[in-house]
């Protein structure tokens, strides 16, 4: 009996993390966590520890809302038809609750940090589930809503830190909110024919051709630029040294090499490149950050 209840109680655990994507939660802690590293002057574990784990809270009730609201949706789709609400291992009602107790948890855990964080947690919640997800279905615009709560966890250590949004706050949102375009659309490309069968508008063009891949080059040259900025001493207190600069413009230019190979080939397979560059790239540009903060300077 207590052999069956272990098993269902594990089983259920796993249910959760795949609901609440526990994977992309962490790397998008991990951005939270990189702007407070580079803002603290005095470390505070309780600060540290609230946003790091109500930041998993907030962004976990926020993926989770999603899957029960794109359920039939995701149903559609060989990458999600085996999730815990499609497959029919989770109940729309239980993930509901699980959903809202760790978004009123995760809320409250910022609200003790100060008003600001929390109010950008749910400014986050907000874009990403009323405008990114019921816009997915409608146009390819939906790319840019989703960029704004997918930006704001690289401003929210800083924030957290200051109690204020500010030129450093706004300079890491921009890094990371001209990044989510090639990487969703080189998700949206390796991924055209499963979104479309589900009916959602993800790339700009609503074709795999150079018009898409035109853009995803563009926004790169953006992102590399936007990265670039706190070299040139005009950004506050967030600043970076020369072998920073360096460091950040080379894997800058591999991700533009990847992205302008996407526009030469228009293939699933730089589109796979680019997006795990594009992954390389942010969380290494985010590292070199704080180690600019510790060493380099």
């Amino acid at each position: 009996m207590s052999d069956t209840l272990n098993i269902k109680q594990v089983s259920l655990f796993s249910q959760i993390l795949i609901l609440i994507k526990y994977r992309l939660s962490l790397s998008v802690v991990l951005s939270s966590v990189c702007s407070y590293l580079i803002a603290f002057d005095i470390f505070s574990l309780i600060t540290f520890s609230l946003l790091v784990i109500g930041g998993f809270f907030v962004v976990g009730a926020s993926n989770g809302f999603n899957q029960v609201i794109e359920r039939r949706r995701d149903a559609l789709m060989i990458r999600t038809s085996s999730r815990p609400i499609p497959s029919g291992e989770m109940t729309v009602n239980k993930a509901l609750i699980i959903c809202v107790t760790l978004g009123i948890l995760g809320l409250s855990m910022l609200y003790l940090i100060n008003f600001r964080t929390a109010l950008f947690g749910l400014v986050s919640m907000i874009i990403y589930l009323g405008l990114y997800t019921p816009l997915k279905t409608l146009t390819p615009l939906s790319v840019f809503f989703g960029a704004i709560p997918g930006a704001i966890p690289f401003m929210l250590g800083w924030v957290a830190v200051t109690n204020r949004f500010s030129i450093e706050t706004g300079i890491l949102f921009m890094i990371q909110f001209f990044w989510q375009f090639p990487h969703f659309w080189a998700i949206g490309w390796m991924s055209h024919d499963d979104y479309k069968n589900a009916g959602f508008k993800m790339l700009p063009s609503g074709k795999r051709d150079n018009a898409t891949a035109f853009q995803i080059v563009f926004y790169s040259i953006w992102m590399i630029i936007v990265s670039s900025l706190p070299y040139f001493n005009f950004t506050g207190k967030l600043s970076i040294g020369t072998y920073s600069l360096i460091l950040i413009l080379i894997s800058g230019l591999l991700m533009l090499y990847q992205a302008l190979k996407l526009m030469r080939y228009k293939d699933k397979q730089n589109a796979i490149r680019l997006m795990y560059v594009s992954i390389f790239y942010l969380s290494f540009i985010q590292i070199i950050f704080v180690i600019d903060k510790f060493l380099l300077q």
